[in-house]
């Protein structure tokens, strides 16, 4: 059984999942399309900020820091 869609920013530090949907408005969206966060994508949660905002995340080879309401729009599904 496929585990449960949660926001990326649910995920627990060092967690590895896999983008299922991006809910940002277009030009957000397409931001962060452009930077290779697509659908289908693995992503790692490496850090958060000391005070929870912004979020650290490799994608690609590279890290990411998102906006911490960016993140919890984005729906991962955790690997085992």
């Amino acid at each position: 059984m496929p585990e449960a869609l949660q926001p990326l920013s649910a995920l627990a530090v060092g967690t590895p999942a896999v983008v299922a949907e991006i809910n940002l408005a277009p030009a957000a969206k397409a931001r962060l399309m452009e930077m290779g966060l697509l659908n289908g994508t693995p992503v790692e949660l490496i850090r958060f900020a000391p005070m929870g905002d912004p979020v650290e995340i490799k994608v690609r080879g590279y890290n990411l820091s998102l906006r911490k309401n960016e993140a919890e729009q984005i729906l991962v599904r955790p690997k085992s």
